[in-house]
């Protein structure tokens, strides 16, 4: 089979197509004859930096839609030839990816494998952000960062569809702001990419703008993938009571450390989530969050635009396209007919 393969750490460019075995599934696994592959920031840090990269040579990518190859010793439920959607713990560059049967899922009523392949990491989470974790109740605010990316634009449907009174959003465009308006977003603030500290030094920046729109009140709840300073900020952002959930270190800062005098004040709680981490350590969990969050799809409630669609062999572009910090949606390597 062809897999795109890393054999070191760098720019986008360290992406080739080599020949590869194909995987064979261990007890509880299932193979996929992939069909799609979804392209995900996770995959840049991985190429770039080892991101939860065991060992190299490394085949990234962590979802897929497929077809079930073949099954496992231990596994029920599922057929050969059944179409399904899967998170991976890397190897989903390929013609053929392993998963494990907990992080396998059947396919809701009338989704094609083409928006099968944007489901695994980005419904999840999105779900969980507000709900799980976040505990987002009706008539509530949402400041969400990154909010034209894949969980952005699902989170702003979501909280709108979830009775959010407001929702606000963090972009580096003007671009950006309006793609994120038509997905459910109220106002968007504009942060140069390559300026976006959140907090601005001593509140300005986005911190400063959301309290300007919510009458100096703050959000109740905000949502940060990015970390160092924007999560600063996030936290200046808060209302009394104010929650802050961080899912992702997009700015590879230190780990935040969060304490007494930022919290005590105003009552604020600040949590974390990583749909992997759920995965591995909870993975009937993330069953019934998936559960939850993909019926959302078929129902109409959401949906998350694929911008961009490449195939295997030209996953490199896909990686430029998505660190040039200009693309929304969600991109896609496209493996089978």
């Amino acid at each position: 089979m062809l897999a795109v393969q890393l054999q070191e750490y760098g720019g986008p460019e360290v992406l080739t197509v080599a020949e590869a075995d194909v995987p064979a599934p261990a007890a509880g696994q299932i193979s996929i004859d992939v069909a799609y592959t979804g392209v995900n920031f996770a995959d840049l840090k991985a190429r770039s930096e080892g991101y939860r990269v065991p060992a190299l040579p490394y085949v990234p990518g962590l979802e897929v839609s497929g077809r079930v190859r073949e099954i496992g010793s231990g596994v029920e439920g599922f057929t050969v030839g059944q179409e399904v959607a899967a998170l991976t713990e890397g190897g989903a560059y390929a013609q053929v990816a392993l998963a494990d049967a907990a992080t396998v899922f059947a396919l809701p009523g009338g989704v094609d494998l083409r928006t099968a392949a944007t489901l695994p990491t980005v419904l999840p989470t999105a779900h969980a952000l507000l709900h799980e974790v976040g505990r987002l109740s009706a008539g509530e605010t949402v400041l969400v960062q990154g909010a034209a990316g894949g969980i952005g634009t699902v989170v702003g449907q979501l909280a709108k569809a979830g009775g959010a009174g407001a929702v606000y959003g963090v972009v580096s465009s003007e671009a950006k702001a309006e793609y994120a308006r038509k997905h459910g977003y109220d106002e968007v603030f504009v942060v140069s990419a390559g300026g976006s500290d959140g907090s601005g030094g001593s509140g300005g920046g986005f911190a400063a703008e959301v309290r300007a729109a919510t009458g100096g009140r703050g959000v109740d709840l905000a949502l940060d993938p990015v970390g160092g300073d924007a999560l600063r900020g996030a936290l200046d952002a808060l209302a009394v009571f104010g929650r802050l959930v961080s899912f992702g270190n997009a700015s590879s800062a230190e780990p935040w450390r969060v304490g007494q005098p930022e919290l005590y004040g105003a009552g604020l709680g600040v949590f974390g989530f990583s749909i992997l981490s759920l995965a591995k350590s909870a993975p009937e969990a993330l069953r019934e969050v998936a559960a939850r969050a993909f019926a959302k799809v078929a129902d109409g409630t959401v949906e998350l635009p694929v911008t961009a669609e490449f195939p295997l062999a030209d996953a490199a572009d896909a990686h430029r396209l998505m660190g040039s910090r200009t693309s929304t949606g969600k991109l896609l390597l496209r493996v089978a007919d």
